[in-house]
């Protein structure tokens, strides 16, 4: 409109560097950082104002290093405080904070390590052994001239650190000790007194995160300081994150940068509780000791809380008069929470939280929002509604669509189609892959391989299955999801994952690899009782035709369970023949089996 400007004075580059600044000068001496699980006596924890200084040492050093405006720099670490003040100092340097999954092996290191052309890599000294092995293969294979600089944290926490230098890597003159990078004088010496390079456009990247690769080889989704931004806030709001909250680290902080809550945790003045081992002891007693009112995980983490022993559990954190106060927030996503997860979780005194969303959409893109009326449903109706998707955050759209038609699907609860997202919160793209990035944006909207179908009532997505899971058995869908349900409700079953075997007669049917609840295995739980408990309660050719007992399940670092290995399983299983697929027998096959 006539007489209006944009200037200096009324608009700045969106960035979360922004939510550290403010948290240093609103709360400057409350908690920023505290290391649990320690086997000793904890180090103090360190304050915002602390934490903003020697971020803004980090960033120095950084410079100091040469790292320039968009140069990437990689992170190899689990949970510990350090991978916090990187999530800050690394943009601060103006560069790209590329977080790699702590679980790769050194071959996967070493391609995403070349690929990403990170100029300097922070290695948490736990991973010592995986990162040399790293390192030594792109000297081998591209030349030592191509080897990061190499930046060591010897933050152990709950482990004694290995014997190691820092010369131990190769190009040993490029190595250095992060506490004496931060405090030290010399090349590349941390200074509380660095300008922070602030973003001069805010869909500059800010982030490298790479996918966790359950299909294929992990393809480099591209962050903005912008997306960055704005997820941060939809996460806030929809964790129901108040001011000052307690998060436990349970959610890999390489995962969406923590499902960008490392941003959003400052934003709010809280307090991050570092843990880098996540088991369900060191849950509780983190939980009592700190106070803790957030955290996240995948249903693997829900079930180590539900599947904790009497001597594991500790109490919550209780008022004054002795009650039990606001429970402990935990988002979920990756699958939807069984119903039996759900039930005891609230019996505890959790709350869930049920979010879905993809690397590509920064994290979680849609969450499963409560209204007040369902509160009076009964528990199965409850649990069957808060394992719906949702409906989006405030930072884009989704819709379920005919990924052939792209019209949208009815809302009647049967027709499926693929979910699908746009907004502000959609990644740039994949980092040197055009094609990729056209082909996952093609006619506007980001495809995610997810069929949903959208209920009548609420309009609320429910995800059916990944597109490639999707089972068909005599030209029928088979949705795993539904079937790991009623597996999940048998007493006995710890965790159950379920892909399609190959079938003489129908094509193909359910298979389920089942892992039992401690002491289970001794109660005589076999295959048969497991199916036919599943006939019970699902329609005949939904029901499991193939039930093996494994000690553990395949899972990505993130917890999704790496549904291409068992498919490979139970393809190397054979065919059932029709004399057992055709016959009107219920039963099936069963057996245990060692992954």
């Amino acid at each position: 409109m006539e007489g209006t400007v944009l200037c200096a004075a009324n608009h700045a580059p969106l960035t979360p560097i922004s939510f550290l600044e403010r948290t240093a000068l609103v709360y400057p001496d409350r908690p920023a950082v505290v290391a649990a699980g320690h086997a000793a006596a904890p180090p103090p924890p360190r304050t915002w104002r602390e934490t903003r200084d020697r971020c803004l040492r980090l960033a120095a050093a950084l410079a100091g290093l040469g790292v320039a405006r968009r140069d990437v720099v990689a992170v190899f670490a689990q949970n510990i405080p350090a991978f916090c003040e990187l999530h800050f100092g690394i943009p601060m340097a103006g560069a790209v904070i590329c977080a790699l999954n702590s679980r790769l092996d050194a071959g996967m290191a070493s391609v995403l390590l070349q690929h990403s052309e990170a100029k300097v890599v922070f290695v948490d000294a736990a991973l010592l052994g995986v990162a040399r092995e790293a390192l030594r293969l792109i000297s081998q294979q591209a030349g030592a001239s191509r080897v990061p600089t190499v930046v060591l944290i010897n933050e152990v926490l709950d482990e004694p650190p290995p014997p190691s230098t820092t010369t131990d890597f190769p190009g040993g003159d490029r190595c250095y000790e992060y506490e004496a990078l931060l405090t030290s004088g010399g090349v590349g010496a941390g200074s509380s007194e660095f300008t922070i390079r602030w973003p001069g456009d805010e869909n500059e990247p800010i982030a490298l995160n790479y996918t966790s690769g359950t299909t294929s080889r992990p393809k480099g989704v591209v962050y903005t300081h912008r997306g960055a931004y704005l997820n941060t806030l939809a996460s806030v709001l929809l964790n129901d994150m108040t001011a000052l909250p307690v998060y436990l680290w349970t959610v890999p902080m390489f995962h969406c940068n923590g499902w960008c809550l490392v941003w959003g945790v400052a934003a709010q003045g809280g307090t991050n509780v570092c843990l880098r081992k996540v088991t369900s002891a060191a849950i509780f007693a983190a939980v009592a000791a700190h106070g803790v009112t957030h955290m996240g995980g995948a249903p693997t983490v829900l079930s180590m809380v539900v599947n904790a022993t009497a001597e594991e559990r500790r109490p919550l954190s209780l008022t004054p008069g002795g009650r039990r106060g606001r429970p402990v927030t935990v988002m979920t996503g990756g699958a939807p929470p069984p119903p039996q997860v759900l039930f005891r979780m609230e019996e505890l005194g959790f709350l869930v939280i049920h979010s879905y969303g993809l690397t590509e959409t920064y994290g979680p893109a849609t969450v499963c929002t409560w209204r007040p009326e369902w509160d009076a449903l009964p528990a199965a109706e409850r649990a069957a509604i808060k394992s719906r998707q949702g409906l989006h955050h405030l930072g884009l759209e989704v819709d379920v669509k005919d990924p052939a038609t792209m019209t949208s699907v009815p809302a009647d609860g049967r027709t499926m189609g693929e979910v699908m997202f746009r907004g502000n919160t959609v990644m740039s793209g994949y980092y040197k892959d055009a094609a990729a990035t056209a082909e996952a944006m093609s006619g506007g909207w980001l495809r995610s391989g997810d069929l949903a179908v959208r209920h009548a009532d609420d309009g609320y997505v429910k995800i059916l299955d990944r597109s490639k899971d999707i089972i068909i058995s005599g030209g029928e869908n088979i949705s795993t999801i539904d079937v790991e349900a009623a597996l999940f409700a048998h007493p006995a079953v710890a965790e159950a994952a379920v892909v399609g075997r190959p079938d003489e007669y129908w094509g193909e049917t359910p298979c389920a690899f089942v892992t039992l609840k401690e002491g289970a295995s001794g109660e005589g739980v076999g295959a048969e009782e497991v199916m036919a408990f599943c006939r019970a309660r699902l329609p005949r050719y939904m029901a499991p035709r193939t039930v093996v007992f494994v000690a553990e399940l395949p899972k990505t670092a993130t917890g999704k369970v790496q549904k291409f290995a068992l498919r490979e399983l139970a393809k190397a299983m054979g065919s059932i023949s029709s004399s057992i697929s055709s016959s009107k027998k219920p039963g099936g096959s069963g057996t245990r089996s060692k992954l």
